[in-house]
């Protein structure tokens, strides 16, 4: 029978990371810290829009949803679909981008709280499932059927369940194990460097964990991405670990194969001291750290100014529909992030009822946009064209 005391997850933490791994934090540092620099902070801000969809994407696609990109787009619209099922996968979809927008507000003004603490994690599966109906929260298995209450630990002998080969702690003590764990997670109490090696090692233990009776993996998503912005290499939310896990290294099944290896019990007197083994948590890590460095070179080349305006340039030029013009207000906005309808005509060099309905044809495709009627236009990015303007962004249809 398997411990049923904290020590169970532990090694919680690498003491004495590689050289490997060590280099691999300096590069994601590196990597981080320029991403998205040269961008405007309000067409940072819509692009930080368009990856929070894309987590939200790649987060499904791990649980077997493949909510398209589309689908999300019209659910965030308030358009639902009228098959219970897809609207469900919608309203999970909406729920993951909206828990997420309130993870990068949070980190936007300071005032992220701990990622790993009890509360925090508590709060993001309440959110992740505020306002879900009871179908979606009604849990079905092992001869166990009840309605699961969204931010609280399993707690009763039905909320017990094994996850494919592996058997978390039962539910009297998931409160004990959720305490060591926002002990040995806690940020304030890390240097810069052990602050990202941790977040592999959190991920893997909440999961192993398996605090709530369903949505663990999406909950240790999110807190993933929300440990990445208190370690300071989140990019102000330009990039997503979801997509990463989802895609692996070598092959979409990389993430089960690493989760179940760092599963490992400990292998003999040489590797470590606690129950799990220590070298497999090292793989698992500079596994993760790797696919986190990976995620963010290809954002930072999708991002990348001088790019975006030449894809931008040639989504008009292949157009039927959109004037040669329209490149320059698009240029204009990429670059000063938001433009005063009355510039429009100076930028196009066109006369004022003509730039009008320039204007007013950009704003149809969606791909500028103001937040009220009269102001100024930004930078914006339909499903419809992210294909051409961020391609790889997502699997080929």
């Amino acid at each position: 029978m398997p411990l049923e005391t904290p020590f169970r997850i532990e090694p919680a933490r690498l003491e004495q990371p590689s050289l490997e791994i060590a280099d691999v934090v300096a590069e994601i540092a590196a990597a981080s810290a320029t991403l998205g620099r040269a961008l405007h902070p309000k067409t940072a801000a819509n692009l930080s829009d368009l990856v929070r969809m894309m987590n939200c994407y790649y987060s499904n696609l791990i649980e077997g949803h493949d909510t398209r990109p589309r689908d999300i787009e019209r659910a965030m619209a308030g358009d639902m679909d009228q098959a219970e099922e897809r609207r469900n996968l919608q309203r999970e979809a909406v729920a993951h981008i909206r828990a997420q927008a309130e993870i990068d507000r949070l980190a936007g003004a300071g005032a992220l709280p701990e990622p790993a603490s009890k509360e925090f994690i508590r709060r993001l599966h309440r959110e992740f499932y505020a306002g879900a109906p009871e179908d979606m929260l009604r849990i079905r298995g092992a001869g166990q059927e009840f309605v699961m209450t969204p931010g609280e630990w399993r707690s009763q002998p039905a909320h017990d369940n094994a996850v494919g080969r592996h058997v978390p702690p039962l539910s009297g003590r998931v409160a004990d194990f959720m305490a060591a764990f926002e002990d040995r997670y806690r940020m304030d109490t890390l240097g810069t460097a052990s602050r990202v090696i941790a977040i592999p090692a959190a991920h893997h233990r909440l999961n192993y964990i398996h605090p709530f009776p369903d949505g663990n993996g999406r909950v240790s998503r999110l807190m993933s991405h929300a440990m990445c912005l208190k370690a300071g290499i989140g990019a102000h939310g330009l990039w997503s670990i979801s997509r990463g896990l989802a895609r692996g290294l070598e092959s979409r099944l990389d993430y089960k194969r690493m989760m179940d290896h760092a599963d490992m019990p400990r292998q003999g007197e040489r590797d470590g001291r606690g129950n799990l083994s220590e070298r497999a948590l090292e793989e698992f890590t500079l596994w993760f750290l790797k696919i986190c460095l990976d995620q963010i070179t290809f954002m930072s080349s999708l991002f990348e100014i001088a790019a975006l305006d030449r894809r931008l340039i040639a989504l008009v030029e292949r157009s039927d529909t959109m004037k040669p013009e329209t490149s320059k207000l698009l240029t204009e906005a990429l670059i000063r992030g938001e433009i005063e309808r009355g510039d429009c005509a100076r930028i196009t060099g066109l006369p004022e009822r003509t730039t009008r309905r320039v204007l007013n044809d950009t704003i149809a495709s969606g791909l500028l946009a103001s937040s009220t009627p009269k102001g100024p236009v930004s930078l914006r990015f339909p499903t419809d064209v992210l294909e051409f303007l961020f391609p790889r962004l997502y699997p080929e249809t």
